[in-house]
């Protein structure tokens, strides 16, 4: 099993012109909203986005806050507003915290409105800018706001296409951008962390290899919650990960199987169908199963 030989490309031809668009449409902003996976804040930031939106004003809004660590969770906020920007945790799929993010979102622009009103602008509507990489909830959390389903919502990353202006209340529009990723993954650790929430189809990586990762990561930082998930004995994953004649490697692979084992994935001859125990272990994570979970912890 080799986790460490995968050179991720995946930029599918719509995003370029996307990229363009939200360039454009920057003109128009007072105040981007960027939405992130708060399992993964480093790797659901677009990189390109600093170039992007330069100097406007912004909000960090970590999406499916519930899924993650609670910890790190306010260790992440307090990261963010050290370093200058505001940041909520929202679950779009409740509405939790989406009240917090209007408020955020009038707070940061009644500090510029008063230069506003000396060039005689009164009564300007605040435009707010949706942006967020495929899959990271963007839409979700548009329709939440909004208390309407304005945005398209799908399984599939990339799923939101056409722009529109949403009004949510008196005085604040919001613009929905399609989700945009960039063109290359140069690190791998980021490309595995899009591919372990879903935010890369399954179909462009190797199911089990990814499982396998996420499965070796798992037992080195939540042991206790995959043990309670799956109901296995921890002297027994001790007795596994203790034998000294077993490469690393192979002792994932044996718990992984352990897995296997418990939850029927089990092909002719007793063997295990390692790729429908990875779906298993990656469902798990998605959906929150195995407990929170944050992938990507402040440094």
């Amino acid at each position: 099993m080799n986790e460490n030989n995968m050179n991720i490309n995946w930029y599918p031809g719509h995003m370029a012109k996307t990229k363009r668009q939200i360039i454009e449409d920057l003109k128009l902003i007072d105040i981007v909203v960027e939405i992130l996976d708060a399992r993964i804040p480093i790797s659901s930031r677009n990189p390109d986005i600093e170039q992007y939106i330069k100097d406007k004003d912004r909000l960090i809004v970590l999406n499916k806050y519930d899924l993650a660590d609670k910890e790190e969770n306010n260790r992440w906020i307090s990261y963010f507003n050290n370093n200058g920007i505001e940041a909520v945790l929202v679950n779009s799929n409740t509405g939790d915290g989406i009240n917090q993010a209007i408020k955020k979102i009038e707070e940061i622009y009644a500090k510029k409105q008063e230069k506003y009103q000396n060039k005689g602008r009164l009564g300007k509507s605040i435009r707010v800018m949706i942006i967020g990489i495929p899959n990271v909830g963007k839409s979700s959390f548009i329709n939440r706001i909004s208390k309407k389903n304005s945005a398209t919502v799908g399984n599939r990353p990339g799923v939101t296409r056409q722009k529109q202006w949403i009004r949510i209340n008196g005085n604040i529009e919001l613009l929905d951008t399609p989700g945009v990723l960039w063109p290359k993954f140069e690190n791998e650790e980021i490309a595995l962390n899009l591919a372990y929430t879903g935010t890369i189809k399954d179909d462009v990586l190797q199911t089990i290899e990814i499982g396998f990762s996420l499965l070796k990561f798992l037992i080195n930082n939540y042991l206790d919650n995959l043990l309670d998930r799956y109901k296995m004995n921890k002297e027994d994953i001790n007795n596994i990960l203790n034998q000294s004649e077993l490469e690393e490697n192979e002792k994932i692979l044996e718990i992984m199987h352990a897995i296997g084992r418990k939850r029927g994935a089990i092909i002719s001859g007793g063997n295990i169908d390692e790729e429908k125990t990875a779906k298993i272990i990656l469902d798990d994570f998605r959906n929150g199963k195995i407990g929170r979970i944050t992938l990507e912890k402040v440094k």
